[in-house]
Formats: structure tokens, C-alpha cells, sequence
């Protein structure tokens, strides 16, 4: 008998589609994947819906070519989030259930991690704090909740406790976490704690893997997900709870279409099921601090001191304005000290590569990628200028390619150069680095590497935000910021936010064990304030100082913002459309009275990447309902260009 389907396809078009299928060789129910024709191409479609009749339409029905799937991957609840966030991100909901849902076309074993180390249930006793923090959670119906504990005060142990407890009643809990270091470190905490009752979703699965981690969830076979970012789409049947650890991480904002927020997904998703969220971190985002102050809205439980005899540690801010070098006399003694007396060091640099800055001192000529507007990075190693935006790569020159003159140089320094000089510097002590260029090609090195560490068998770990946060070194007792400054010299309104939230973080991984730990935090900036109560600990002073400057500004938490980047190979193209789509967005504000501002058209901070001109129109309310609904209308009959490509990011981390 023919049927026909209703096919949510991943391309930017908020509708579904057609399609016939002969149920008796067909078996198309709501829920699963099909292939389907698509104008001159076959793509991967989902079925929302099942029809007896022949829907009445003047056109040809095509017909549904392969089912995918044996049973349903996701429900309506699924399907009516897909909804909500086609509505709220501006993408559709094909492009989102296909940010969804895994990609595997077929069941597999579902790849246990392998943890290279001895799995085993300790007998936790719980401090005041911390048992206090789960009676508050679990003595409640429904709401939001934030753990706001300094670095190394047990907040995992709350968070687990409380998904045990939510189990025990028969409900499904999502944990999700920043990093995949994080995901492997959980990992190995939860697998004989929660025996084969949990599904880890992380990037070192096989698309297979995935999907079948996605069945047992769908079946309520497993009662705990542990994931990064997406995995708070994970079709739980009988959600409960959902955990952000760390929550402040920028890492929970997509930066693809959809550019979701896993924290807004996690609250719609809480709200619809009437269960908890539970957050946490030592450095909350500026708009969990702000809902923190009206606990109508949200439950603040504080843990104010670290388990395990653990102190805070000294932190010294080494004034380097004066100095030549990357290690300042003041970091070299105390590396000197502590690698003397058996401990370990961790320098941080939020920057990688050798050098990356090339310039001529004869004509002033800076060496760019031809691609980006951003300059090319030296990476000793390899032997090549690379850009970090695009991946382009060239030889290193010695003569300026304008002027001829040989009076060039390459200035400023990454953890390469920093590894270099460590090893110049301590021979004698073993030194590993961790960036994205060491794991780029073998993810496993990640763990290797902080395995080896975790063992003694490394004496100085140097990284970049891989080391930062969430890892627990009992022999760290020094932690050196190599340079503080690098965050703070971006033009966005959050690069202080930013900065504290790193320096504050990457101190915290000293002192885990004793009361020796020790941090140093070399900088041109002493007296900027991030870097100033950073070094003293003073979290919540940060807070509301910015938050109150946030206020007199007006920017969020107390507005929300909407970032438009219109992008297009030709700078000229670009820039007209960017004007008309902001004269047409001030027009209907005036008209329909919104309380919308609109900031543009301008060149986007970085104006060029992968060969694209950007530019950006800003929008800023108080009242966020006007805002979206300003843009619904404008975009409901703005046709964009094929040259052009117009990105829509709703509540922006990143200006750039």
C-alpha cells in the first residue's frame, strides 16, 4: 500500500517534504532515516511524520529510496526541541536533527574506553559542604541549581552523588562536560560506580559507535550520559537531571549552524520534563552569576574549601615590563625550587606554535595569511608559517617579500618556543607539551601524556587550555601563566570575563595535595584588574564589579545580542548586502516601534577568513521577544545572495 512520509531534510529550509513509500517493502515509521532524492542529489532525511492519504499537492510526489533504520532514533519530545530551536537559533530543523543525531549507518560494539589504568570504587566520605550541596538539590521537585566551589572542592563528587540518588528513583541523568580530557577523566570514575549503566559519548568513537551508544540511550538501557557539548540531545525516555560541569566553558556554544548553547538546550529541555539543572564551576559565566542573585530563579549551594587537604595556593604576580625572555627571574627561581623538591611544574600559554608575528624593520611590512586577516604562526618543528583560522601553510622567508631588505625578524613566542626554552633552561627534568598540534594527529596522545604525568613520570607539563581545567595533580605544586596578557588584547567585551575565568582555573591546579602549591602569573599588565583579583582569589569581587560594568554599559547579561556576519569573496558584494540587511532591520524597528538597536554594517574585528570578506551587524535589546521577532520578519522575505553566505548567532561568545 503507498504511504507517504514527511522528510525533515538538513538544508536551510524550515519545512518538511513529501515523499511515497510502498509499506510493504518499506518499513518508514516516524523517528528513522531515509535517503531520498533532493534535486540533483540523494541526501539523508527524517521522518517526522507517516500519512495514509496522498497529501493534496500539484506536484509529483518522489519516491523514499532506502530506510536506514530498523527502529525509531528519536520521539516527538526530540522533534518539538528541533522545533524550538529552529525558532530561537534561526536554522531549520533538518540542519538541526542533523546535528542531533549521530551519523552511523550501523550498530557496532560500542568501544568501551580504553583508561590504561585500574578502574575501582573508592568509599567516599562526603565533607558538611558537600553533603549539605546534595540535600539541597535532591530535597527539591524541579529548578535550577549552581555549585559555586573553589578549584579542588569536590564539586564531581556532589554532581555524582546526586546522579546516583536520581537513578535510584528511576530517572535518567546527563552529565556533560567541557573537554574530552574531561570526558576520559569522569570516565574512569563512573564505570565501576555505574557499572554497564552508562553511555559516554565522545569524539574518539567511530560514527558506528555512536549510534549505537544512541540506541541503548533511546531503549533506557543505560541511566547516566556523559558527553561533551551535544550530548545534551541524548534521547533520554525519562530525563531527570541534566549536570554542566564547568559551565562557564565558551566550549558549549556551537560555533557551526546551529550555533546553539548546550546550557539553553539543557534548560528548555529541564523545563519540559520538570526535572533539575544542576551546574557548576569556579568561575560561573556572567549570566549564571546573574541569575544567582535572585534565587527565585536559581539555588546557589557554595563549597568554600578544598577536599582532601588541599590549601589555595600562594599566587605572585611577576611584573614583566622589564624584563627580556620568556621565563622572568621570578619563575625560573621558583621552577628551580620546586623541581629541586620532587614536585611538578605546569606552565600554561594560551598561544601555540614557535613565533607568530613576522614584520619588516626596514618598510614595516607584517607577514599575513593571503587568506585570513590574521598573522601567520612559526612552527619550528615542522618548518613551516601556518595560519590557525584557515590551515594554510608556506615556507618561512628571511627577505622581506616587499622591500628585499633582510632586517626581518620574528617576534613573540607559543608553547613550541616555550618547550625550547624549558629544556634549555632544565635539562635534566623530563618535559612533555600538550596543544592542538602534538594531538592533532593521534588523539590518544592526550592521555598518554597526562597518564605519564599523573605518574611522576613527567616532571613540567606545558599547554595550552588542555591543562587548565578539571584536572587533579596531587604533585603539582607550581603553576607558572607564562604570559597573562594575550586574552586581554582582544576587542570583545568579554576578554576580561575570559581572562579571569583562564588565570583563575590554571591556578587551581596547584596545591591539590598540601598547602605548598604556588602560583606565578608573569604579565605586562599588573595592574589590570582581572590579573590583580585573579591573583587574589577574589572571585565573586570580579563578578560583580562586571557585572555592574555590564550594567552601566548595557550589554548582557542585561541585554541580549544577536551577531549577523554577512560573508562573500568579494568585499564589495558583502558589504552591500551587510547595509542593505541593517537599513532594512533599523527601518522596521522604527516602524513596528521594537526596542531594538542595530550596530553596523561594519568589518567584522578578524575582516578575512578562508577567503571571505566579513562583515557584521550587531543587534542589541532589552527586550529579547522584540529582537526575534524583529529579525523573523526581516528575514521572512530577505533573499540572500548566492555569493553570500549570512551566519545568525543569537547570544554571541565571540564578536570576532
Amino acid at each position: 500500500m503507498l504511504k507517504y512520509a514527511k522528510v525533515a531534510v538538513p538544508v536551510p529550509l524550515k519545512q518538511e517534504f513529501t515523499y511515497s513509500f510502498d509499506d510493504g517493502v518499506l518499513n518508514v515509521v516516524p523517528g528513522i532515516r531515509v535517503m531520498v532524492p533532493f534535486g540533483r542529489r540523494e541526501v539523508q532525511g527524517y521522518v517526522v511524520d507517516v500519512l495514509d492519504s496522498r497529501p493534496d499537492v500539484g506536484f509529483e510526489i518522489k519516491a523514499v529510496s532506502k530506510a536506514i533504520d530498523k527502529e525509531p532514533l528519536f520521539g516527538k519530545r526530540e522533534y518539538e526541541l528541533a522545533l524550538w530551536m529552529e525558532r530561537f537559533y534561526f536554522s531549520s530543523r533538518g540542519e538541526i536533527l542533523d546535528v542531533m543525531i549521530p551519523g552511523g549507518r550501523r550498530d557496532s560494539s560500542f568501544g568501551a574506553l580504553d583508561f590504561g589504568e585500574p578502574v575501582f570504587k573508592k568509599d567516599v566520605v562526603l565533607t558538611a559542604e558537600q553533603s549539605g550541596a546534595v540535600e539541597t538539590v535532591m530535597g527539591a521537585q524541579s529548578g535550577l541549581f549552581y555549585l559555586f566551589g573553589v578549584t579542588g572542592s569536590g564539586k564531581t563528587e556532589v554532581f555524582l552523588q546526586c546522579a546516583e540518588r536520581v537513578i535510584a528513583q528511576g530517572g535518567q541523568v546527563i552529565y556533560l562536560v567541557p573537554e574530552i580530557t574531561l570526558t576520559h577523566q569522569l570516565a574512569v570514575q563512573v564505570m565501576e560506580r555505574f557499572k554497564n549503566n552508562v553511555a559516554i559519548l565522545h569524539s574518539g568513537l567511530t560514527d558506528s559507535q555512536r549510534i549505537a551508544q544512541w540506541r541503548r540511550i533511546k531503549r533506557s538501557e543505560v541511566s547516566l550520559v556523559i558527553g561533551a557539548r551535544s550530548a545534551v540531545f541524548a534521547p533520554c525516555e525519562n530525563l531527570r537531571m541534566i549536570i554542566i560541569d564547568e559551565e562557564h566553558e565558551n566550549s558549549y556554544k556551537s560555533g557551526n549552524d546551529p550555533r546553539y548553547h548546550a546550557r539553553q538546550v539543557a534548560q528548555k529541555r529541564i523545563a519540559d520534563c520538570h526535572g533539575k539543572l544542576l551546574m557548576g564551576s569556579a568561575t560561573p559565566s556572567l549570566e549564571a552569576w546573574h541569575l544567582m542573585k535572585d534565587p527565585s530563579r536559581m539555588t546557589r549551594i557554595d563549597l568554600t574549601s578544598r577536599v582532601g587537604g588541599g590549601c589555595m595556593p600562594k599566587v605572585e604576580i611577576a611584573d614583566m615590563t622589564h624584563e627580556d625572555g620568556i621565563f622572568g627571574k621570578t619563575l625560573q627561581l621558583e621552577m628551580a625550587r620546586t623541581l629541586g623538591a620532587g614536585k611538578q611544574v605546569i606552565l600554561f600559554l594560551n598561544r601555540r606554535g614557535y613565533s607568530y608575528y613576522f614584520h619588516c624593520r626596514s618598510c614595516g611590512y607584517e607577514l599575513k595569511c593571503p587568506h585570513c586577516d590574521v598573522a601567520m604562526t612559526y612552527h619550528k618543528k615542522t618548518g613551516t608559517l601556518k595560519c590557525h583560522y584557515c590551515g594554510y601553510t608556506q615556507k618561512p622567508t628571511r627577505v622581506c617579500p616587499v622591500c628585499g631588505s633582510l632586517d626581518v625578524m620574528y617576534s613573540g613566542f607559543g608553547t613550541e618556543q616555550v618547550e625550547q626554552e624549558v629544556q634549555r633552561l632544565f635539562p635534566q627534568y623530563r618535559t612533555a607539551r600538550l596543544d592542538t598540534d602534538v594531538v592533532s594527529k593521534d588523539r590518544k596522545i592526550i592521555q598518554k601524556t597526562l597518564d605519564e604525568f599523573r605518574a611522576g613520570s613527567l616532571d613540567i607539563l606545558i599547554g595550552t587550555q588542555m591543562v587548565a581545567k578539571g584536572l587533579n595533580f596531587p604533585n603539582v605544586q607550581l603553576v607558572g601563566i607564562v604570559l597573562a596578557d594575550s586574552g586581554l588584547l582582544v576587542p570583545d567585551f568579554r576578554a576580561e570575563e575570559r581572562t579571569f575565568d583562564l588565570l583563575v582555573q590554571v591556578a587551581g591546579r596547584s596545591g591539590r595535595a598540601d598547602s605548598n602549591g604556588r602560583v606565578v602569573v608573569q604579565t605586562r599588565m599588573k595592574d589590570n584588574p582581572a590579573i590583580v583579583m585573579a591573583s587574589k582569589g577574589e572571585v565573586e569581587a570580579f563578578f560583580d564589579n562586571e557585572l555592574k560594568l555590564r550594567k552601566d554599559l548595557g550589554f548582557p547579561p542585561f541585554s541580549r545580542m544577536v551577531n549577523l556576519v554577512v560573508r562573500s569573496p568579494k568585499a564589495s558584494v558583502a558589504r552591500a548586502f551587510a547595509e542593505s540587511l541593517a537599513s532594512e532591520l533599523r527601518g522596521k524597528a522604527a516602524f513596528f516601534g521594537f526596542d531594538v538597536q542595530v550596530y553596523g554594517a561594519n568589518e567584522c574585528p578578524i575582516e578575512k577568513i578562508r577567503a571571505n570578506f566579513r562583515f557584521q551587524v550587531l543587534l542589541r535589546s532589552f527586550k529579547p521577544s522584540d529582537m526575534l521577532s524583529l529579525l523573523e520578519n526581516v528575514l521572512s522575505y530577505t533573499s540572500v545572495p548566492s555569493s553570500v553566505v549570512l551566519e545568525i548567532d543569537v547570544d554571541p561568545v565571540d564578536l570576532l
